[in-house]
């Protein structure tokens, strides 16, 4: 079995409802896809992957009005945050409905879903009689996959077809937002900044690391990684200093070190963070792949998407 990548709706659609996975685009990042009423699938998700179960996964529907179906209870914050963001970078999660099955919500009470922003993946949820299951498309913990190549690369002949949806064009997971108390909290960092949820619900709290028994996934200290050394800092040429012996790749956000002695990547020369967003996994995918002893990060300004990459940095580096 070789994972084809392929435009072919109708084939995805073939595979998915015969118990089989799918990597979707979304404008996120490429997720793993399955039948969230097949057990057969879902465990499937959790082996190729290589997630414990004890993280759950996000459930995809195609409109607000399947939400009724996958949640109990909806908070009147979460539905003005639908009404805002949907279809888009939002993972709400919410009280689940006793039809999702507790594989999906690893046990919990609770299930995380969004409606994607991508045509072909909207497309293809109105073509299916369930939701989608689809945790990004990667072996647990490594860099997640924004091209469909990344995928094909990480599963080469463990999946079948690998819907081509083109490069995403946000870069970065989904913001997951839950509630506690009716409160809105923030579960994970994402392509929604704080301040353009905060400009529709108001101040929100921030509680996105949790080792034992996640609420969402990405709250795990370690994640995003690549097998590459990656330190995360505030002042690159002093760290460059420290590792002039050893082959080093740079990941900068605007500004060029003009050093013929490194492998750089510069992901915004106009110093825009959506932009910056959108390349980074790209681009950790890129240096990961030149075989060098180190990468070394800059820090963002902690504002608006800044935050939601240091994130991403922070949890790539940890060791």
């Amino acid at each position: 079995m070789e994972t084809i990548i392929s435009k072919d709706i109708q084939k995805a659609v073939s595979l998915l409802t015969n118990n089989e996975l799918v990597a979707i685009p979304t404008e996120t990042v490429y997720g793993l896809a399955g039948n969230i009423f097949s057990e057969k699938a879902i465990k499937k998700i959790f082996s190729t992957k290589q997630r414990p179960f004890f993280n759950p996964l996000i459930v995809h529907i195609s409109s607000i009005e399947k939400l009724e179906s996958i949640a109990s209870y909806v908070p009147e914050k979460a539905k003005i945050l639908a009404s805002a963001f949907w279809p888009g970078s939002l993972t709400l999660v919410l009280k689940k409905n006793n039809a999702v099955p507790d594989l999906i919500t690893a046990g919990k009470d609770t299930v995380a879903v969004r409606i994607p922003n991508h045509p072909i993946t909207l497309q293809l949820l109105n073509l299916l009689p369930f939701p989608l299951a689809a945790p990004s498309a990667n072996p647990f913990g490594s860099i997640s996959p924004t091209k469909p190549t990344h995928v094909a690369h990480y599963f080469k002949n463990n999946i079948q077809q690998v819907l081509d949806g083109g490069s995403c064009k946000n870069g970065i997971e989904s913001t997951i937002i839950g509630f506690e108390d009716e409160t809105p909290v923030v579960y994970r960092l994402g392509a929604l900044s704080i301040e353009k949820i905060e400009a529709v619900i108001g101040k929100v709290s921030v509680k996105n690391n949790k080792e034992n028994k996640p609420d969402a996934p990405g709250m795990l200290a370690r994640h995003y990684a690549p097998k590459t050394t990656t330190l995360l800092v505030n002042d690159v040429r002093a760290e460059i200093q420290k590792h002039s012996s050893k082959k080093i790749g740079v990941l900068t956000f605007k500004d060029s070190l003009n050093d013929d002695t490194i492998t750089e990547i510069v992901l915004s020369k106009n110093g825009f963070f959506e932009e910056a967003a959108a390349k980074l996994y790209a681009a950790m995918h890129q240096l990961d792949a030149k075989n060098l002893d180190i990468i070394i990060a800059e820090r963002f300004p902690e504002n608006d998407l800044g935050k939601s990459i240091n994130d991403r940095l922070q949890r790539a580096t940890f060791k």
